[in-house]
């Protein structure tokens, strides 16, 4: 398997499909990553020479910003809203749906499994 920037990518898969496993990478980004170093895109990764994948290393490094760095600039620009207080920030820290999205239904993903609230229970009648 193909190691680069600390990650193993899938030696069998063609190279551009192989380069979308690096954190970061997307279909466009990883087509045009073969198309600028003059790689074959249906080449299947394991076929990639030492000096390919080094010069793929290389542009990763120096044009783009990949896992490690890429979580890390994501988590500082969330806890950069949390300290400004704005209101994506308050939606941040108290793990609601950030983008406008309803709250009554839905969104179970942000909050986690329902907690349900027993019901008051009805007053007898006094005869």
């Amino acid at each position: 398997m193909p190691r680069i920037s600390g990650v193993d990518i899938p030696a069998d898969k063609p190279t551009y499909i192989s380069l979308r496993y690096l954190f970061g990478i997307g279909p466009t980004t990883a087509v045009e990553i073969c198309r600028t170093l003059g790689l074959d895109l249906q080449r299947a990764a394991r076929e990639l020479s030492d000096d390919d994948l080094a010069r793929i290393a290389t542009l990763l490094d120096k044009e783009y910003v990949i896992e490690g760095q890429l979580r890390r600039k994501i988590q500082q620009d969330i806890a950069r809203l949390r300290d400004i207080s704005s209101y994506r920030g308050f939606r941040h820290r108290r793990g609601l749906p950030v983008r406008g999205q309803r709250t009554r239904t839905n969104s179970r993903t942000r909050k986690g499994p329902r907690k349900t609230v027993a019901g008051k229970k009805g007053v007898k009648e006094l005869r």
